[in-house]
């Protein structure tokens, strides 16, 4: 089951939160715990199961690692059986299918796919869950021997599902002692309204105009349709994966706790190399700590740097998803890292600036085809439609431009920088109006969203099936 909207949110979050301010200290990650558990059965009623068995892995793990302090055999076999078990759990639940497939069709094999249902947001917390143990074992952190605690951080529900990738060693001081301040919450009330108005008011809408697209046959769609279409899930997928992170952080900071920022405006980046700094910046961080570092990273020449970009960056592609379009995407992300690194960084960073976020960005739109359609022919056949298979332009292509022209304008602005200069400009000038109507913005966004809410019919979030 997928979570079909937020609504749920809306009634969870106050209730969650009154218990939450109301009960003692020492209560609260009990608090944690049970409303995480609660919030993922919500949607999982089952595979809440395998939550709670990643979460005992990698307790139990931890608390062995610590009883056999000294014994370097033991506490690595316990890091493999940790790890072992939790990509194990992926492998079956969201890799099975695809494994099976693929080898019925080289082999003519005959083997059922139990087409086992995706557990949401199953790459988030085994991720999480899994960064304890390693870091236990590398002695960066030290052992939590309070359970709860543990499972307060494997569960807790704004980043449960969908991030951002939260590794223990962000929040280990704040699940012991936390403070809530006045001005933390109220900070983090107006990040998770800015964050729900970038899903309910941005990519709700604008993704409209990418199912329509999405719904006509590829070998007919012009090019200015193909390009308003992936120009329109380009803006969907930023506002929706990064408005669920700021609700996140936003409802973080509401409990006391700081989670890392996941984007920072990644449109405006001007290489490729800087996208990955802005987008999703929790999961490139955990691939270069669990991964790229430890397979070598950059300090052992040219080719063998150049061969773990390209694995890290074709297991970041799996991990979105169990098909060949995600392993493609992965790779072509690696292969441009490899060239921008090796062949025309300099030459790159010699251009216009304005030249380079083109470049950029139109590199990250082409990714977009390859992330979203569902086998390698359709994206060969909308690449095709991009650069005029089918035609320029046609009535419905003039039809969606003029209609979704002004959202386009919107989702351009809000996906810069000019908004926080505009605000910084009017702080400086007027500094008591400017404080004086943050929170009146504030509460009229969230009138707006809830208004929007009672009447939208789509509301599941992107990163949910990842």
């Amino acid at each position: 089951m997928v979570f079909s909207s937020i609504t749920f949110l809306y009634i969870f979050l106050p209730i969650t939160l009154l218990v939450y301010y109301l009960v003692p200290a020492k209560a609260k990650n009990w608090v944690l715990f049970v409303s995480g558990l609660v919030f993922y059965a919500w949607g999982e009623p089952v595979y809440v199961f395998i939550m709670i068995l990643s979460t005992l892995i990698d307790y139990t793990a931890g608390r062995l690692m610590d009883f056999w302090n000294d014994d370097e055999k033991r506490r690595k076999i316990l890091l493999i059986c940790s790890v072992a078990m939790n990509l194990g759990l992926l492998a079956v639940f969201k890799y099975s299918s695809f494994i099976i497939d693929n080898i019925n069709a080289l082999f003519h094999g005959g083997i059922p796919d139990p087409q086992l249902p995706l557990p949401i947001g199953i790459s988030f917390f085994t991720f999480q869950s899994m960064s304890y143990t390693i870091d236990l074992y590398r002695r960066q952190i030290k052992v939590q021997k309070n359970f709860i605690n543990f499972g307060a951080y494997v569960t807790m529900f704004p980043q449960i599902v969908a991030g951002p990738i939260v590794r223990y060693q962000d929040v280990s001081k704040e699940l012991e002692s936390r403070s809530i301040t006045v001005g933390e919450t109220a900070d983090g009330i107006g990040l998770f309204t800015r964050g729900l108005a970038k899903k309910l008011l941005l990519a709700n809408n604008i993704g409209l105009l990418w199912a329509q697209v999405r719904e006509m046959p590829i070998d007919a769609v012009p090019a200015a349709t193909a390009w308003l279409g992936i120009l329109a899930f380009a803006f969907q997928i930023y506002f929706d994966f990064s408005g669920y992170s700021d609700m996140a952080c936003g409802i973080g900071k509401m409990l006391g706790f700081h989670f890392p920022q996941n984007f920072n405006l990644p449109y405006t980046a001007k290489s490729i190399t800087d996208f990955w700094r802005r987008w999703h910046i929790t999961l490139s961080t955990w691939f270069k700590e669990y991964l790229y570092i430890p397979l070598g990273g950059n300090r052992s020449g040219t080719v063998r740097t150049i061969r773990n970009l390209l694995i890290v960056w074709v297991l970041t592609g799996f991990w979105h998803g169990a098909s060949w379009n995600f392993v493609c995407w992965g790779l072509y992300f690696g292969v441009l890292l490899v060239l921008e690194r090796f062949v025309y960084g300099k030459i790159l960073n010699k251009l216009p600036s304005f030249v380079r976020q083109l470049y950029t960005f139109v590199l990250v739109v082409f990714s977009w085809v390859l992330f979203e359609m569902e086998t390698l022919g359709d994206v060969g056949r909308y690449l095709q439609a991009m650069f005029g298979g089918a035609g320029f332009a046609d009535s419905r292509s003039i039809y969606l431009l003029r209609s979704y022209f002004l959202l386009f304008l919107l989702c351009i602005f809000a996906s810069g920088s000019w908004g926080k200069k505009v605000y910084s400009q009017f702080s400086n000038r007027w500094p008591a109006r400017a404080q004086a109507l943050l929170p009146v913005s504030v509460i009229l966004l969230m009138a707006v969203c809830t208004a929007y809410l009672v009447n939208a019919t789509y509301n599941s979030f992107l990163y949910f099936r990842f």
